[in-house]
């Protein structure tokens, strides 16, 4: 009796002491038959801003905090949630406590210890710090405590998150706490193997079959590992339990990336571009918009790029459940165990996302649901892939018969090709033999006539020199050769003196006679087969001189000049006496430019001998250095 009135006297104590106590009833503990309690039922909760200090927390009034078990519903993103419970040893028994916070995407967890009214530890938590700094190193967040006889011990939490704000809280000792731990460990082993088995599985069936829906399959189960690894802490806790940043940041993209993998297996297990191209469309559309979602989701807040995620996620799985069932009434074999997979994956992510977003309170953990519906896809999607690939041998094996079939086929109508050939052969070679006799006759009389149209083409009509397309071209591969020989080119420019007084006296027929009298003299001067006389236009002539200096030139031109004076022209009785005035220009080609240069040279020293008096030669004078 003594006992119990004591207790109570040291209750009223402590109410005296903090102001809030008589806003909660103390729970009172025994370790000698206790394994869990629920602490939820005995804790009181508020949401204040994310400035308010544990002193003005403690100082609300009891009409500001309402019990946890009728708290909202589960939400993304908290800044500034608070709990309170009260604990009291069982008189004579002092035990060790464990306090077990099941939520290890919590960013920051900040526990006030008070034991009889006074702060008696501090701590932090949360994801936001490097693994190692917890209290004890497992994936949720637990809080060691030793209660001594008759102690009343309160907690103040703070939570602040851009995640869940899901936050169950037990009480454990710690022998069932350590069993515990153990047994969700084997579950969550379990679970990631086969995760991880499944996936290395359907790399090496892509990497040895090529196939693309073993490696969408493959990226699915592997991202959805990682994901779940990651939303329970043990991505954090094994691979980079030093990289809090990651952890923060890495469930983001995932989700899309998983999304993104979902809809191409869906596109491959189905055959949609064989079913339907509307279907097919649509899931590429579904495809791009995952790939967009996962580097937007590392720029956006991680609460919205969270809730747009969730809303991302029940659409897909929901439009990909409704193409399978679909696909399934249409007479798809694959798509009817797709659509139970669907069925069951839809409905445990849609009560885990409806959980997370505060639509739906249900006294289990909200990552659960998805996990089951998870597991039944992932069983049935392997079934959906042994089943095609079922389908794909036999009908490689039915393809190999048929092609074996219409190989024997093929052989035996090219035996009977090769019977006719041989037959047709001999009458084909005797009229190959005909056919070709007078193909080399039609051909040699083909070349001729090429051979004279060319030629015929290349001639001016009227006086039988070379036209100006000839000269142009002979001049531009005389160039060339002069270059690449470094020989001398050379080039003359002839004009019939007063050629338009003989058309205004005697008539344009005596001009054309006259034209006609000077160019068979001058072909009758060029000897050398390289040298070409062209008609330039009107009355001027045009001579080309390969591997001649300006001295040889000069000479030649001398000599035609003289011939052409001595030429005597007869027209209506009348005798026309003719004389001409010669250009001559010559030297060394180094660029295709220097053949128009040389033109122009010898044109300049047409003029030259023009304006001395006609019937002469000029040569050009290069410029000296004086000059």
């Amino acid at each position: 009796m003594k006992r119990w009135l004591g207790l109570i006297l040291l209750l009223f104590a402590t109410v005296a002491v903090n102001p809030f106590a008589y806003g909660v009833m103390p729970l009172m503990v025994s370790g000698s038959d206790t394994s869990t309690i629920n602490l939820k039922q005995y804790t009181l909760f508020t949401q204040q801003p994310a400035e308010a200090t544990l002193l003005q927390v403690m100082a609300l009034p009891e009409s500001a905090w309402q019990p946890a078990n009728k708290q909202r519903l589960l939400s993304i993103g908290s800044d500034g949630d608070w709990y309170h419970f009260r604990l009291l040893q069982e008189p004579n028994i002092s035990h060790n406590w464990l306090l077990e916070f099941d939520n290890p995407d919590i960013d920051r967890l900040t526990v006030y210890h008070f034991v009889n009214g006074q702060l008696q530890q501090t701590v932090n938590m949360g994801d936001t710090l490097v693994f190692n700094q917890r209290p004890l190193l497992l994936n949720s967040f637990i809080y060691p405590f030793l209660m001594h006889d008759k102690e009343i011990h309160d907690f103040w939490i703070q939570v602040q998150t851009h995640g869940s704000s899901y936050l169950p809280i037990q009480l454990w000792t710690p022998d069932h706490l350590l069993q515990h731990v153990s047994d969700e460990n084997v579950l969550q082993g379990i679970q990631l193997g086969i995760l991880g088995a499944i996936g290395l599985f359907s790399l090496f069936m892509a990497v040895t079959t090529g196939s693309f829906s073993y490696g969408y399959y493959c990226g699915y189960v592997l991202a959805m590992a990682l994901l779940v690894a990651s939303i329970n802490g043990t991505a954090f806790n094994h691979l980079w339990p030093e990289s809090p940043q990651l952890q923060n940041h890495i469930i983001a993209p995932l989700i899309p990336l998983v999304l993104m993998f979902n809809v191409l297996f869906t596109e491959k297990a189905l055959q949609l571009k064989y079913f339907s191209r509307s279907l097919l469309r649509l899931g590429r559309i579904l495809t791009a918009a995952c790939g967009i979602l996962i580097p937007v989701s590392l720029l956006l807040p991680y609460s919205i790029a969270l809730y747009g995620e969730l809303l991302a996620v029940v659409v897909v799985v929901i439009i990909l459940l409704l193409i399978s069932m679909q696909q399934a009434i249409k007479g798809n074999q694959l798509a009817r165990l797709y659509a139970l997979s669907s069925i069951g994956k839809t409905t445990g992510v849609l009560v885990s996302v409806f959980m997370y977003i505060g639509l739906l309170s249900l006294p289990i953990n909200p990552l659960t649901p998805s996990m089951l519906g998870l597991t039944v896809e992932i069983v049935f999607m392997a079934a959906v892939l042994a089943v095609r690939y079922n389908e794909e041998r036999k009908s490689k094996m039915r393809i190999q018969h048929e092609a074996l079939m219409q190989s024997q086929r093929i052989r035996e109508a090219k035996e009977e090709a090769l019977l006719l050939e041989a037959k047709s052969n001999e009458r084909l070679e005797r009229m190959v033999q005909e056919r070709t006799l007078e193909l080399e006759f039609a051909m040699r009389e083909l070349n001729e006539a090429n051979r004279k149209l060319t030629e015929k083409s290349q001639l001016d009509a009227l006086t039988g020199t070379y036209n100006r397309d000839a000269f142009d071209k002979k001049l531009l591969a005389e160039g060339r050769i002069s270059r690449r020989q470094q020989t001398p080119l050379a080039m003359l420019m002839l004009d019939i003196d007063k050629f338009k007084t003989i058309n205004d006296t005697y008539g344009h027929l005596a001009g054309d006679q006259t034209l006609k009298a000077i160019a068979e003299t001058l072909k009758a001067h060029l000897k050398r087969p390289g040298d070409l006389v062209a008609r330039f236009g009107g009355e001027e002539f045009a001579v080309i001189l390969p591997n001649t200096d300006v001295a040889g030139a000069s000479q030649l031109a001398e000599q035609l000049r003289t011939a052409i004076a001595a030429l005597t022209v007869s027209w209506g009785g009348q005798t026309i006496d003719l004389t001409a005035s010669i250009g001559v220009s010559a030297g060394v080609i180094t660029a295709d430019s220097d053949t128009v240069q040389l033109l122009a040279q010898a044109d300049q020293a047409l003029y030259q001998a023009k304006h001395q008096g006609r019937n002469r030669v000029c040569c050009h004078q290069p410029p000296t250095e004086k000059d």
